[in-house]
């Protein structure tokens, strides 16, 4: 090719009313669609009664684990004494996760069997 060659035309449309093949096609509008996004599902993280494990540890660890005050995680206890279980909370799956894993760690170490797990809301 010389360097005097015309430069080759792209198949780009003069008018904006018409498409690449060169006949009209009208108005055309594009409309923002915003998809609904759902909500992440919540889960409940529970504790669960037990002979064995002292409320005072349990308030002790609503206080430490969820950030309750002594007169909510004192309200909790009770639930778990006298109904087998209480909710401490209820969050995502990652946080929800989160908490019965310091939770069952906590109880271990302290040599506790309490039990703690999460439900779907």
């Amino acid at each position: 090719m010389s360097s005097h060659s015309k430069p080759r035309h792209l198949d780009i449309p003069d008018r904006p009313d018409r498409n690449a093949d060169g006949h009209g096609g009208g108005d055309i509008v594009a409309e923002a669609v915003r998809p609904k996004l759902k909500k992440p599902p919540r889960y409940k993280v529970l504790l669960l009664n037990d002979d064995y494990t002292p409320m005072a540890f349990v308030v002790r660890l609503l206080m430490r684990v969820f950030q309750m005050s002594k007169a909510q995680a004192e309200q909790v206890t009770s639930n778990v004494h006298n109904q087998g279980r209480g909710i401490c909370g209820v969050f995502c799956r990652e946080i929800a996760e989160t908490k019965v894993r310091m939770t069952m760690h906590f109880a271990q170490q302290n040599r506790h069997p309490l039990q703690c797990k999460m439900e779907r809301e």
